[in-house]
């Protein structure tokens, strides 16, 4: 591998970051970091001062104008829109998770949805990567004074409606693992239990597949429409995952991924269910194995 090559790799999960980030999709952020990449190979080395700060330059400028053309897309899409999930599995010592990152969680990001593109940048960069804005203001092309206004005004407009992550990831297991039982056997009493007075669920099924266009309110009718979700998939199963590096789980149709739930979790209740059923934002999930 040459040098550059290695300079590359070096920074490639801070790319793919700053391109999920901005643009809510695993497959769309991939792309941009492959197009930063054949960028970074044709740079003369003598324009390059600052690898970290060439590369973040050139994803976010990508991520800038591909979010433009995306966000013309999500006007016409079919009922609600929801990013595409990112999985990991719960650690076996849940003692040693760390706290989890918002600025992943499917809440936030939809939440992201809310500022232009150019907001969004010196938002995450700013407020998730700790940029200063000397160096927002060049990727960006913004004086740092005008930079510094955008990030307020972005701040402002976020602060109100910011998630809320008071569990610690113990808890958040358990009672991933509580849901997901009560889910799957159709006890509405033991979904009670588990659900907020002011809980609240969106499912993307983005016009492929049957969804609810709306999102749905309040713990009974959020239940009810939980437990009816195996008797509407043959060989149902369902288990819990990390889903943007928060609580939730993935739900399988005779081992096929058929959806992706998220959970927010507040006052150690469930106060937000985001069900992602796009087949086409579950194209990374493997089939379940038998010992799944």
């Amino acid at each position: 591998m040459t040098m550059r090559a290695e300079d590359f790799e070096r920074h490639r999960p801070l790319l793919f970051s700053i391109a999920y980030r901005m643009l809510s999709s695993a497959a769309e952020a991939e792309d941009i970091v492959q197009e930063t990449y054949l960028r970074w190979r044709e740079v003369p080395e003598e324009e390059v001062r600052s690898p970290r700060s060439y590369l973040s330059a050139v994803v976010t400028r990508l991520s800038i104008n591909r979010l433009r053309s995306a966000r013309a897309r999500r006007e016409q899409y079919v009922g609600p829109w929801l990013p595409e999930p990112l999985l990991s599995e719960w650690s076996e010592d849940a003692g040693g998770s760390t706290e989890p990152d918002e600025s992943l969680s499917i809440a936030f990001l939809v939440l992201l949805e809310s500022l232009n593109p150019v907001e969004r940048a010196v938002f995450i960069l700013r407020e998730v990567f700790d940029y200063d804005y000397a160096e927002i203001s060049r990727i960006v092309g913004k004086s740092e004074d005008n930079c510094r206004q955008i990030a307020h005004r972005a701040r402002s407009a976020v602060a109100a409606r910011r998630p809320r992550f008071e569990s610690s990831p113990e808890h958040e297991q358990r009672l991933t693992e509580r849901f997901v039982e009560a889910s799957t056997s159709g006890d509405m009493e033991g979904l009670l239990e588990l659900l907020s007075e002011d809980v609240t669920l969106w499912s993307d099924g983005g016009g492929k597949v049957a969804a609810p266009p709306y999102p749905i309110h309040g713990p009974e009718r959020v239940a009810r429409f939980l437990v009816g979700i195996p008797r509407t998939l043959p060989g149902f199963s369902a288990r819990a995952v990390q889903v943007n590096g928060g609580p939730g789980a993935i739900g399988y149709a005779n081992g096929d991924p058929r959806g992706v739930v998220a959970l927010d979790v507040a006052e150690g209740r469930i106060r937000g269910v985001h069900i992602v059923v796009n087949p086409d934002k579950l194209r990374a999930i493997r089939p379940s194995s038998p010992d799944e």
